[in-house]
């Protein structure tokens, strides 16, 4: 009887923590099919129902999906990362510059890419975990600081072709088509849409297995609770903005095989569109709280919401961002009512 008694209020106690850190996450996938459901609804005579269409918006959101689970995985700290949009653009540059004029090959400069991004995000950690500086100001200087390199590196505008990398070429053009037909058409996906999914996977099993997921909960939870149990805040706080510019690197990769192509100004406002994406997700903006699964359905609405409005055609370009700022503006509301009722309970 007094085991009974004790398994009622932790049985009681789980049940809120599940319905309060899983409801964000419900409403976004649920939001996400009304936005899909009605898309192919209104816009079916314009193949929008096609199943192509949902792999086409894998295929252009690629690259932000890798970006937004590094993102995400920073504001689990209580951080954040504004410069993961210029780190993605120096990506692509040196990508098209290296292959086109220093005649290297296309998995060589994939592993400068990467060596790139560990190198950035070990010095951004270092002074985020180290020395204790905002990460606000840490990351707006590395997004000043990469988007000029892009500029110094070039400042034309740069195309992958056949002849700058046939093999970087023939990658990024790479389909693999599904045994059945949509409307009369084979859907296929790209290398870039199953680096992106085995990216997602990964970091969801990291985050849910390993002892270094359960430290950036518990960092973003309460860093005083985390030191306390032993928890090396500093080196946690290095490694989660390490691991987002390597998740932003191969995010690049994924990017500049969808463009195939580089520009200074490439991947302006991407910063914004993973931190959108990871709260609309269900991720706090003060740690803590979050997955990966949701900040994926996070670029499926932003994604879904471009695709209507590219496909209606007649609604200004703009639309997707004043969208996307309401939906952001909705689920910061919503973060904040969750807060304050789970504060009443206690």
């Amino acid at each position: 009887m007094k085991t009974a008694i004790l398994e009622k209020p932790a049985a009681a106690e789980k049940k809120k923590a599940i319905n309060g850190n899983s409801l964000l996450l419900i409403i976004t996938i649920a939001l996400f099919f009304v936005l899909y459901i009605a898309g192919c609804i209104a816009y079916s005579s314009k193949g929008f129902a096609n199943l192509q269409t949902f792999f086409n918006i894998l295929r252009s959101n690629a690259g932000l999906i890798c970006v937004a689970c590094g993102m995400t995985c920073v504001m689990l700290t209580g951080g954040i990362d504004i410069s993961v949009g210029s780190l993605v653009a120096i990506d692509c540059m040196l990508l098209s510059y290296g292959m086109a004029n220093w005649h290297l090959g296309a998995f060589g400069m994939c592993a400068v890419v990467i060596v790139v991004g560990l190198v950035f995000g070990l010095v951004q950690g270092y002074c985020v975990g180290i020395l204790g500086i905002q990460p606000f100001i840490v990351t707006m200087a590395g997004m000043f600081f990469a988007r000029g390199m892009t500029a110094v590196i070039s400042t034309a505008q740069l195309s992958i072709t056949a002849d700058v990398s046939k093999t970087f070429y023939d990658i990024a053009n790479f389909r693999i088509y599904f045994p059945f037909k949509s409307d009369g058409i084979r859907p296929y996906i790209s290398i870039g849409v199953i680096i992106s999914i085995v990216v997602l996977i990964v970091i969801f099993l990291m985050l849910r297995y390993t002892k270094f997921g359960r430290s950036l909960y518990a960092v973003g939870g309460s860093e005083q609770s985390a030191s306390m149990m032993g928890l090396n805040v500093k080196a946690t706080k290095v490694k989660s903005y390490v691991l987002c510019s390597l998740l932003c690197s191969i995010g690049g990769i994924c990017y500049c095989m969808n463009t195939m192509s580089a520009s200074v100004a490439q991947a302006t406002g991407l910063e914004m569109e993973a931190i959108s994406s990871s709260v609309i997700g269900g991720t706090l903006l003060t740690g803590g709280v979050g997955n990966v699964i949701g900040s994926f359905f996070g670029v499926l609405i932003n994604g879904t919401i471009r695709t209507i409005v590219q496909t209606n055609g007649k609604l200004a370009s703009s639309w997707p961002n004043i969208l996307t700022a309401a939906l952001l503006c909705f689920f910061i509301v919503l973060q904040s009512i969750f807060a304050l009722v789970k504060s009443r309970r206690k």
